[in-house]
């Protein structure tokens, strides 16, 4: 009760402000000004739900009409890159809500990740519109919180039709704030998914032949250099493509292999081969990937907390990594129990490079072990989309 008289006076507030000539972005959070109609409304926090979400996004849209929300600018534009209609996500405020749902009026609201919103979820309910959550996660401190408001999060929960969480754990923490067991769905990790659709790249003995240095920052270039000459002395043929973070260093680590007396090609001026190639260009990591069998991922020599294992992981590389994996931790540490990646220093790089480098079949095993952790983790999306569908009905 209090919740909602406050939305009230809070909504007159800002109403006055859009017609005293609020901003576009403010017209849009209070639904003035209308949407089309779609079967789904998808919504998203922002850049990083959405593009997580974005296999399931895309999959439904093949059938449905699918309207897409964000509460940030940079979140809706992004959708509407991709095609989507998108929008950014009406305020909760029962004025905002009634008039963006009487104007849109789905059949499916699918909210990415964990925000539970008290008013939209009555609105929803109070028109019959079937509620999801995908991706769902939530910390033991959060849980903790929503445990002092039970009737609030219980209702809100109990109208849920479907959902699917990122792990065990937030499924379990959900279901003790009130989830019901019939609204549950195999655990489903969104930001895996896209990784886990790259069709794996087919061992060969060129990629057994090439290392790849991806994503590597100041401090580490000299390491990597160092490990692959060290190497070349027991494998001669072994090939390097050293891809930097940040392409504007370019300059910077073509100096260090002048003066190395290392001849390499560089990339930005069209170099594709060569013992040593500089990737310092955007967008071509794939290429990277699918052209090595080993690779070393940067940001974790240096403490910048590491990058991505997902990604080489997709394309079955043997993954070696530093001990700065903190925005990674949990990942690498899965990865390295079941053999599909490997810590080091810059003290043992060499000697990584130079037993996987001259055993293809060992650095072959762990690109398989990497890929299959990768699918184990990242689950099947099959029966969340049946689902989802099924609450959607037939296509307008």
């Amino acid at each position: 009760m209090i919740y909602r008289a406050t939305a009230h006076m809070l909504e007159a507030a800002l109403r006055l402000r859009a017609k005293a000539g609020g901003s576009d972005a403010l017209r849009q959070r209070l639904a003035l000004d209308a949407p089309g109609p779609a079967d789904i409304w998808f919504h998203g926090a922002s850049v990083g739900e959405l593009t997580s979400a974005r296999p399931i996004i895309e999959t439904l849209a093949r059938t449905h009409r699918v309207l897409v929300t964000a509460n940030s600018l940079t979140g809706r534009d992004m959708a509407a890159g991709w095609g989507m209609e998108a929008r950014l996500a009406p305020l909760d405020l029962p004025g905002a809500l009634a008039r963006f749902l009487a104007q849109v009026a789905p059949r499916l609201q699918v909210t990415v990740e964990s925000e539970f919103w008290p008013l939209r979820s009555q609105a929803l309910a109070d028109r019959g519109i079937a509620q999801a959550v995908i991706g769902a996660r939530l910390s033991q401190r959060s849980a903790s919180r929503w445990a002092r408001l039970p009737a609030l999060i219980g209702q809100v929960l109990g109208r849920l039709a479907a959902l699917s969480a990122q792990d065990p754990d937030s499924e379990a923490r959900l279901r003790s704030l009130g989830l019901p067991d019939g609204a549950v769905l195999p655990p489903l990790d969104l930001k895996l998914l896209t990784p886990a659709g790259i069709p794996p790249s087919e061992p060969s003995k060129a990629r057994d032949r090439v290392l790849l240095a991806a994503s590597t920052h100041e401090g580490e270039e000299a390491h990597v250099l160092d490990a692959w000459q060290q190497a070349r002395r027991h494998v001669p043929d072994l090939r390097l493509i050293l891809a930097i973070r940040h392409p504007q260093r370019g300059d910077e680590v073509a100096g260090l292999l002048r003066h190395r007396r290392i001849a390499f090609q560089r990339r930005s001026e069209g170099g594709a081969g060569g013992d040593v190639l500089l990737a310092d260009t955007l967008g071509e990591m794939d290429r990277w990937y699918r052209a090595a069998g080993l690779c070393f991922v940067g940001g974790s020599l240096t403490d910048r907390g590491g990058h991505t294992p997902w990604e080489p992981a997709a394309h079955g590389c043997a993954i070696l990594h530093g001990p700065h994996v903190g925005n990674f931790r949990d990942a690498y540490a899965v990865l390295d129990q079941a053999g599909g990646a490997a810590g080091v220093d810059a003290a043992s790089l060499p000697d990584h490079v130079i037993r996987l480098a001259g055993d293809p079949a060992q650095a072959r095993r762990m690109g398989r072990a990497a890929r299959q952790v990768l699918d184990d983790r990242a689950g099947d999306p099959a029966a969340l989309i049946a689902r989802l569908r099924e609450l959607a009905g037939t296509p307008r």
